[in-house]
């Protein structure tokens, strides 16, 4: 790179409109949507799609709702040509649902362009030349009257060819190619031009596209020439302003939504930002932000992961992982901090039974777009106590409390630190029974009785599995978890007492199981919790005690000599 880059590189002109009025208004509908991947994604692609495939990609766009779609440059190639015939004599267009296809203007393209559209119910045609001084002086080398001459030449002959074949429902749509480096002034003269051939009206659609063919500026500079154009264009109310951006300079989406606010129509673009080079806006994007500020984009991506298979099985192509809405990390929260904000959040919405979405981190309830919430929280070594116990709230109802998930935060941490690899939904809760004893627990409660008298203090009497005997425990207390402590003991000459105790069902269902954690200290201060669940809470609560008195004795013996 060059340490002074203004010797090779100048920036691109911005446009004088000190009174622009795109800053201070906010989006409140959905534009009109077209999808161009058939034609301006499909040309991008090492491998474009054969029939079969772009079949299957305009199945997809029909049922994500779009009622305009791009689908070739018919006179490009044949296989465009036929996949246009085939939409048409196979009855593939459903109504009110417009096809749109790209010529050049050249009067031989022109001709095989309607040669492809014929017995089309409705279609735009849409043509289009390149006007910035680049194009002009370095590719065709000629004046802008030649320019402008080209385009009216075109349009004279797609009107001609319009009025010949009258069955079909015409929208004329013109593009002055390289829009966003065209002087404003010379694009507003070829765009009148073009219009006044045309002769737009309620009987006649138009649509002006304009483009960013290619990124060259801030995305408020294409603000500010969309609203220029949108001033000083004499026919403004006569036609749809639409925009193209590409995503060059990595800003397509805010281009984009910029050019909304100035007064852009309608708007071009991909699934997921397919297209040539750095390719073209994202519509999941850009109609998903729309979503998240309560407007309706009037495009259907409820289930995100089959248009996500769709779009990557056509296009063979991936889909970052980063990828907004659609990646597969985008609802995932590895931090702790994050973690923790985002169980806070979902524990309070549950309580106040909220119905506007407001959640740290998620913009996006991953509901909405076909997603669960499996993916939201994640555990590695990055993440804190609310991540583990999240997980194990989500996949097995428990409710950890407080100290308890410190301390399974621990052994997490410890865990993942050791082999630095994610730790899955299903090795978490491995863990978690390991070593809190809901999987083979050290002493197993057989059965248990308890009796208490007229002054409160209780009896208890247990039989135990500990190792390979069957004990049996006894003593009494002011209550049942006194009085087993008592026994535990006498039993093993352990000095515990009883510091945490929670409680609560798993589900909502008079025959639900409990679940029971209980965390002990011994003479040395030291803190240890054991789980327990059962049908019964009684006999949970007593394995939860045994489970936490296990980490107090010797791991060789389990009865004293």
């Amino acid at each position: 790179m060059l340490n002074h880059p203004a010797e090779k590189y100048r920036p691109f002109p911005v446009i004088d409109l000190p009174d622009r009025q795109w800053p201070s208004r906010q989006l409140t509908q959905a534009p009109r949507w077209l999808s161009t991947d058939l034609r301006d994604g499909n040309q991008a692609l090492a491998t474009p799609m054969d029939s079969a495939r772009k079949l299957e990609f305009w199945q997809l766009l029909l049922r994500c709702g779009f009622k305009e779609i791009e689908v070739a440059f018919p006179a490009a190639s044949q296989t465009d040509f036929d996949f246009v015939r085939l939409l048409i004599e196979q009855h593939h267009i459903p109504q009110g649902v417009a096809i749109q296809v790209l010529t050049q203007a050249r009067s031989d393209l022109i001709d095989r362009t309607f040669e492809a559209l014929r017995g089309a119910p409705q279609a735009i045609i849409h043509l289009y030349n390149a006007t910035a001084p680049l194009f002009r002086e370095r590719v065709f080398r000629q004046s802008k009257a030649e320019i402008i001459e080209l385009a009216c030449a075109g349009a004279r002959q797609i009107r001609a060819q319009c009025e010949v074949q009258s069955d079909t429902a015409w929208t004329f749509q013109y593009s002055p190619e390289t829009f966003c480096f065209t002087e404003p002034e010379f694009a507003l003269e070829i765009c009148e031009a073009v219009s006044a051939i045309w002769q737009p009206g309620p009987d006649r659609p138009m649509i002006i596209n304009l483009p960013a063919t290619v990124e060259v500026n801030t995305p408020n500079v294409y603000a500010d020439q969309i609203e220029y154009f949108c001033r000083h264009f004499s026919q403004r109310s006569q036609v749809a302003i639409c925009v193209h951006p590409h995503n060059d300079r990595g800003t397509g989406v805010a281009c984009a939504e910029l050019a909304m606010l100035a007064g852009a129509d309608r708007v071009e673009g991909c699934l997921f930002g397919n297209g040539e080079r750095t390719g073209n806006v994202d519509i999941v994007t850009l109609a998903l932000n729309l979503y998240t500020q309560g407007v309706a984009p009037e495009l259907d991506f409820s289930d995100i992961q089959q248009v996500l298979e769709v779009v990557t099985r056509c296009n063979q192509l991936p889909v970052h992982p980063r990828h907004p809405y659609a990646g597969e990390l985008v609802f995932t929260a590895f931090s702790g901090s994050h973690q923790d904000a985002i169980r806070k959040g979902f524990a309070e919405r549950n309580a106040r039974q909220e119905a506007i979405w407001q959640m740290p981190y998620l913009p996006l309830d991953p509901v909405d777009i076909g997603c669960s919430y499996e993916a939201v929280i994640r555990v590695n070594s990055q993440s804190g106590k609310g991540g583990a116990a999240w997980l194990l709230e989500q996949n097995h109802g428990l409710q950890l409390p407080r100290g308890l998930q410190q301390d399974f935060s621990r052994i997490v941490q410890q865990q993942t630190d050791d082999h630095g690899q994610e730790m899955t939904h299903h090795a978490l809760w491995q863990l978690f029974c390991q070593h809190y004893g809901l999987t083979q627990p050290s002493r197993r409660l057989l059965d248990a009785e308890s009796h208490s008298d007229e002054k409160g203090e209780t009896r208890f009497k247990a039989r135990l599995q500990d190792g390979g005997q069957t004990l049996t425990l006894e003593g009494k207390g002011n209550g049942l978890l006194s009085a087993a402590v008592a026994a535990l003991r006498q039993r093993y000459d352990l000095a515990i007492s009883i510091e945490d105790y929670h409680e609560h069902t798993l589900g909502k269902r008079s025959d639900s199981r409990s679940v029971t954690y209980i965390s002990c200290t011994n003479a040395r201060g030291e803190r240890a919790w054991g789980v327990g669940i059962d049908n019964d809470v009684t006999r949970a609560s007593l394995q939860a005690l045994l489970n936490a008195a296990h980490a107090f004795l010797p791991q060789e013996s389990s009865s004293p000599a």
